[in-house]
């Protein structure tokens, strides 16, 4: 008798629980992309449009374009390479990347080349075009335009954690290197410092 009282007791919590999980709603709210959100505290979306713009504000603001121009009379071609994710946790480099590719075509300052990956698919294109285009709309080989510089960095962190607080500290490092002779053009260095605070009980 106690056994099936408890089976029955068992059968109606069981089942109110996959009532309750089956009424269980989603909402969700549409943002301003630009709009700045943080939840966890990690690296995101906000932290990698602000730290590009700024960088590449700063560097097309310094002395190495103007005498550039001054010594050769064009614009520097640029190309942006690896940035390293040296930090302790996940970063999608390649979303940081297009976001410094995006605010050096935005500025105008430079001309803008592809990186190794596209050019590889823009020369299998050629190809293709050589063998099966029309002779006056084939694009030629050996017409590329070779980047002046190249744009490299690395993203690194530090965290400190105490009774449900953490300062995550982001240091984002970037060089831009003369392609010709090897030589550093401009260095640069953005941080970023967030307070994290957890609730103990998840609120």
């Amino acid at each position: 008798m106690f056994e099936n009282t408890q089976w029955k007791t068992m059968r109606i919590v069981l089942v109110a629980g996959l009532f309750l999980a089956g009424c269980a709603s989603v909402k969700v709210d549409r943002m301003d992309v630009e709009e700045a959100v943080d939840l966890s505290g990690r690296w995101n979306d906000t932290d990698s449009r602000l730290v590009s713009e700024e960088m590449i504000g700063d560097v097309l603001s310094r002395p190495w374009i103007d005498r550039y121009r001054a010594g050769t009379g064009k614009d520097p071609v640029v190309i942006v390479g690896s940035v390293r994710n040296r930090s302790d946790e996940h970063i999608n480099t390649q979303t940081f990347v297009k976001d410094l590719e995006r605010a050096l075509i935005n500025a105008g300052e430079v001309e803008f080349v592809a990186n190794s990956a596209q050019r590889g698919e823009v020369r299998e294109e050629r190809k293709d075009q050589a063998a099966n285009a029309s002779e006056s709309t084939a694009k030629a080989e050996g017409e590329e335009l070779g980047a002046d510089f190249m744009l490299q960095g690395s993203i690194n962190t530090i965290s400190d954690r105490v009774e449900g607080k953490e300062v995550k500290y982001y240091q984002v490092n970037l060089e831009l290197i003369d392609i010709q002779s090897q030589r550093k053009a401009w260095i640069g260095e953005k941080k970023i410092k967030k307070l994290v605070k957890r609730s103990r009980f998840g609120f």
